[in-house]
């Protein structure tokens, strides 16, 4: 989203987070999404854009940004989300970098709501932790 009223964009967040909604910042690192948000907007979360996150095996450069990322929203006392986990390394490193919550196709691929509730009731999401 596109920010050209700021005051009026962090009065509404600010009155969302005042009634438990959290807010996080899509696709952290590309875009929009820069660090003037982390000063200025009330959020809760920074989800790591899966550019980054598919290639922190093979490309040190993208290692660095996730795990820089992840090292600057501890400071701040935010949470991080990894987007885009597809290996049982990528999982290993964002962990050993501390990152504690990530999504992607290693722990669930997309599945309308009706099948979601059958794999919650028999424990098969998640379970490559």
């Amino acid at each position: 989203m596109l920010m050209e009223d700021v005051d009026t964009a962090v009065a509404t967040m600010t009155c969302l987070k005042d009634y438990g909604v959290s807010i996080a910042v899509d696709d952290f690192g590309t875009g929009y999404s820069g660090l003037s948000y982390l000063k200025r907007f009330p959020i809760d979360t920074l989800k790591i854009d899966q550019s980054f996150v598919r290639e922190i095996t093979s490309d040190p450069a993208s290692a660095a940004i996730a795990d820089a990322i992840i090292a600057m929203a501890q400071r701040l006392n935010l949470d991080v989300i990894a987007e885009g986990v597809e290996t049982p390394e990528q999982c290993r490193l964002l962990r050993e970098s501390g990152c504690r919550y990530m999504q992607g196709y290693l722990f669930a691929r997309p599945v309308p709501t009706e099948d979601l509730t059958k794999l919650l009731r028999v424990g098969h999401v998640g379970r490559h932790l």
